[in-house]
């Protein structure tokens, strides 16, 4: 077991986070912006002011940066003069806050919801993945989810992995030609599938809060941030965990990002678990640490 150090700070809630064209990119969640640093963490770059909170960021194959935000629940696209407009009102399917997102090779984009209101400790409920065509078009696609959340593509994208935070498991999806979700089974599953709908109760039957998850690495193995304790874990098939990082100053792991420049740097999202976005004193991070097996080639 390994344990990250802090190469940036002064964050929210860091969330979303990508290896993206040599720099680590994520949002500042309660700062209401995307950033982005090199991977020793310095040059910090603003990559967009976002009207609302952010969440989940991709690209399109064009290059566009696309971003989830939770009021209005709008995906928005950054245009080439770097202003930010609604890409797809996704409110009439989202009756709660927007989450993270995937871009497929063809352009749409799978963008998952809470369900309901985690901040305000309603009760639990599933939710619906909803693929946005490259035109704006939305719809519902995949079986109810328990809370949808980090998503990475397998086999050149004709598959896709989706982490449920509050189902113990995470599900993989054929990818139709049409862009549907068929065919839901099991990736990996960490313990039995809680079944309180009091918040407070499925928090205690949950193993592993599965949050952010990264792209495939060379053995098939992704890590993944469990969002109620302070590590990440990598994951096999099935569910075996291969190995732990830790994160530096005991706070809780949001999202991890494979890459670097060779592939092996582990990058990870982590806060204070409060959700506190009035805190005074940021004490958000981007941490890294360094890992035995590279991002796949192909990822």
């Amino acid at each position: 077991m390994d344990q990250a150090t802090v190469i940036h700070d002064g964050l929210t809630l860091p969330e979303g986070m990508r290896w993206h064209d040599g720099r680590v990119w994520f949002s500042d969640m309660y700062a209401r912006r995307v950033l982005s640093v090199l991977e020793d963490g310095t040059d910090l770059r603003v990559e967009g002011d976002l009207p609302a909170v952010s969440v989940g960021i991709d690209w399109l194959p064009d290059g566009r940066l696309l971003v989830t935000q939770w009021e209005p629940a709008s995906l928005l696209r950054r245009e080439p003069d770097g202003n930010f407009v609604v890409h797809s009102d996704l409110s009439a399917l989202c009756d709660s806050r927007l989450n993270d997102l995937i871009v497929m090779p063809d352009g749409s984009a799978i963008v998952g919801c809470f369900g309901f209101d985690i901040h305000g400790n309603a009760d639990f409920r599933t939710s619906r993945l909803m693929r946005v065509s490259p035109d704006g078009d939305a719809s519902l696609v995949g079986e109810p989810s328990f809370f949808p959340n980090g998503c990475a593509l397998l086999d050149g994208g004709q598959a896709m992995v989706v982490a449920e935070s509050f189902g113990n498991r995470m599900s993989v999806y054929d990818v139709g030609v049409d862009g549907a979700l068929t065919n839901r089974r099991d990736w990996a599953t960490f313990g039995p599938m809680p079944t309180a709908t009091s918040l407070a109760e499925r928090f205690g039957q949950m193993v592993v809060g599965c949050d952010g998850i990264s792209k495939p690495d060379a053995e098939g193995a992704i890590w993944v941030a469990d969002f109620t304790g302070d590590r990440a874990i990598r994951v096999l098939p099935g569910g075996r965990i291969a190995d732990t990082v830790t994160t530096a100053r005991n706070l809780n792991c949001f999202c991890p990002a494979l890459g670097g420049a060779d592939g092996r740097t582990l990058f990870l999202c982590a806060a204070p678990g409060d959700y506190d976005p009035d805190r005074d004193a940021p004490a958000g991070t981007v941490q890294a640490c360094r890992v035995d097996v590279p991002l796949a080639a192909s990822a």
